[in-house]
């Protein structure tokens, strides 16, 4: 079956997504499962793990990421020396957007609570308000660039929704920057407060 690709500068036929240069293609490296996790890392050369100039691009998936605690945040921070220290200095900016399940209480707003200046904390990628009914959880993704060079900083942006303890759904968008020159080569998520109950995390490397 062919697939057709339609830009302002061309028409490219392909048989498979993948062949389709200018869309890239995305390789699953490493899926972890959390079972009362107190952390889930990905480390480069560890158990199967790449994060290393194999891909410019990596993609953290986030499947029903569910906490043992209630109103708790998934965050991550970076690490430069394979996991031994994840303490990156950062610099970020978080907005929150929500609505109650009644139809009522639409807000968007900067949460400066969640951003980071030039701190070597863990970045939060859910508003402190995760809830931890059986059917509450958080899905979404981080986009980490280029992790391993050697000259510029590290950029990320996360995109994840959840329902929050108060029966709201809450989108979290958080972008900013690792403020390091050393390459990236592990990566590491937890709840700031607890540990992670259920959930999947899967990377992926993108050409």
């Amino acid at each position: 079956m062919s697939i057709v690709k339609l830009n302002n500068q061309a028409v490219k036929n392909a048989t498979s997504f993948g062949s389709i240069s200018s869309l890239g293609s995305m390789t699953l490296i490493k899926k972890l499962t959390a079972s009362s996790s107190a952390t889930l890392s990905f480390v480069d050369g560890s158990s199967g793990v790449v994060l290393d100039n194999t891909y410019k691009e990596y993609v953290f998936t986030f499947n029903n990421i569910h906490p043992e605690t209630d109103n708790v945040a998934i965050q991550f921070n970076m690490s430069i020396d394979s996991g031994s220290n994840y303490n990156v200095t950062k610099t970020s900016t978080f907005i929150l957007v929500q609505h109650q399940e009644s139809g009522s209480g639409q807000e968007l707003e900067y949460t400066t609570a969640e951003d980071l200046a030039q701190s070597t904390s863990f970045q939060s990628l859910i508003r402190t308000a995760m809830g931890n009914d059986a059917d509450q959880s958080a899905s979404g993704y981080l986009h980490l660039f280029n992790p391993s060079s050697t000259t510029s900083v590290k950029h990320f942006i996360g995109n994840l929704n959840n329902v929050a303890a108060v029966d709201r759904s809450f989108q979290n968008l958080s972008a900013g920057y690792g403020n390091t020159t050393s390459a990236v080569d592990a990566i590491q998520f937890k709840m700031n407060t607890g540990n992670i109950d259920a959930g999947d995390i899967c990377l992926y490397g993108i050409l």
